[in-house]
């Protein structure tokens, strides 16, 4: 099994920067997928930024594109996302997942993830 921890969440202006990290532990290993998902009020969770453990796959969601970084740790087992230029339209619940699989399997699906964190708030006003 593996749990996931995430932190760094609040509250911020427009133009404004969060970073999050999730924090991994248990049976996390190599050859995992793992991102950065949101779920804003009403509307379904989407996937924001997604990486392969491996390095070899990087996904962003067109609307974050240049905006959004995320980075990893593999040796503190650490997940991370650096959020600038944050608008409105980007506060939501923010959630880390992982699954197991190889970096062409990783894909955007919230469905295809089995490890998720508590979420943390990101709100943009």
């Amino acid at each position: 099994d593996v749990q996931l921890v995430e932190s760094g969440g609040g509250s911020v202006q427009a133009g404004g920067s969060l970073a999050l990290s999730c924090a991994a532990s248990g049976a996390f290993g190599s050859g995992m997928c793992m991102g950065w998902f949101r779920q804003a009020l009403g509307k379904q969770r989407e996937g924001v930024a997604i990486i392969h453990t491996s390095g070899r796959f990087i996904y962003y969601l067109d609307s974050v594109k240049d905006r959004f970084t995320i980075s990893q740790d593999n040796d503190k087992k650490t997940l991370y996302v650096q959020m600038n230029s944050l608008k409105p339209e980007d506060t939501a619940m923010y959630y880390c997942a992982a699954r197991f699989g190889t970096w062409y399997s990783c894909g955007n699906s919230a469905d295809a993830y089995t490890y998720w964190g508590q979420g943390t708030q990101v709100t943009v006003s």
